[in-house]
């Protein structure tokens, strides 16, 4: 996810707590007091640095002031927000057959460049890690986050997704700024064969950066291998989601933004911060039979246009 933009969830959880009494004799104190029980510590997360603790205000500002403009919208779109068959398929050319980044990138500049369709052929394996800086509870919220999600890529387009499984494929990091800037090793171990200068860029990630994904492919082929997705622990809670859903979407396939996408989460605009029912299309698409993986531009596009037209005369009947 990139550009100025975030995303927000602001949940108010409010505990009331009542209390009631009533008077009860006193029992005998026994003659030895009973041993205390044995407590055992909890785990803890490490404390975040000052340099984390400044990112987390600065993207909680970021939110308020999106959510202010009436951005990070979870509506998944409405009347305001019709398109068209040409536009469902204008828009899966733009988001899945070109790339956001050369494959060199630095991840500080959006070059787009013309791609082949790329998607999973095999199953998901997918496992969520996170960095000693992120708080317990947090991780509980996100590892069910990502697990529902998961189950709602599956469904929308076929492909199995599982948890817990040995050889991981797909790895969700949730890291916090110290965290990342001490990932190399744990990068080099996922994917021997990444760049030098991939790693820098997710080491060196700077602030308006909200997250990315990276994928790993055979040489020459199109279906994945592998891919990481790495999300900032800072983010608020919407922000959090909203990086679950663009970046986890983009790592089965869809691996460009379009600033014509709409409503859609493909777009640096920051309108919508949940996958919509477009997006949904958008990856049902992707995985219709009818494209392969490896498909350059010209090859898939009629295709695309003809289960565009599909799709949208279902969904008027």
């Amino acid at each position: 996810m990139v550009g100025a933009g975030i995303m927000r969830r602001l949940c108010l959880l409010a505990i009331l707590a009542g209390t009631a009494a009533c008077m009860t004799p006193a029992p005998d104190l026994p003659a030895t007091p009973p041993a205390e029980p044995q407590t055992q510590a909890l785990p803890t997360a490490s404390p975040p640095s000052a340099e984390s603790q400044r990112l987390a205000a600065y993207y909680e500002r970021l939110q308020n002031d999106l959510l202010t403009q009436g951005l990070l919208r979870g509506d998944g779109g409405g009347p305001d927000t019709q398109f068209t068959d040409t536009i469902l398929a204008r828009n899966f050319i733009r988001i899945a057959l070109f790339n956001e980044y050369r494959d060199d990138s630095d991840f500080r500049t959006a070059q787009s460049t013309v791609s082949n369709l790329r998607r999973w052929a095999e199953p998901i394996r997918m496992q969520i890690e996170f960095g000693d800086t992120v708080a317990f509870a947090q991780r509980d919220r996100d590892s069910a986050s990502v697990e529902a999600y998961a189950a709602r890529l599956s469904r929308v387009t076929g492909v199995p997704i599982s948890f817990g499984q040995p050889h991981p494929n797909y790895h969700v990091l949730f890291l916090g700024e110290d965290d990342r800037r001490a990932i190399e090793p744990r990068l080099r171990a996922l994917i021997p064969s990444i760049s030098a200068a991939t790693v820098r860029a997710i080491v060196e990630l700077p602030r308006d950066q909200l997250c990315v994904v990276i994928g790993s492919f055979d040489p020459g082929q199109s279906t994945y291998r592998k891919a990481i997705a790495i999300i900032r622990a800072e983010h608020p809670s919407l922000m959090r989601s909203a990086c679950i859903h663009e970046e986890l979407a983009q790592g089965m396939g869809l691996a460009n933004d379009s600033p014509g996408a709409r409503p859609s989460i493909f777009n640096d605009d920051e309108e919508f911060a949940l996958l919509t029912t477009h997006d949904e299309m958008l990856l049902r698409m992707l995985y219709d039979p009818r494209l392969q993986a490896g498909m350059d531009p010209a090859t898939a596009a009629p295709i695309a246009r003809q289960i565009a037209r599909e799709m949208m005369a279902q969904g008027a009947s």
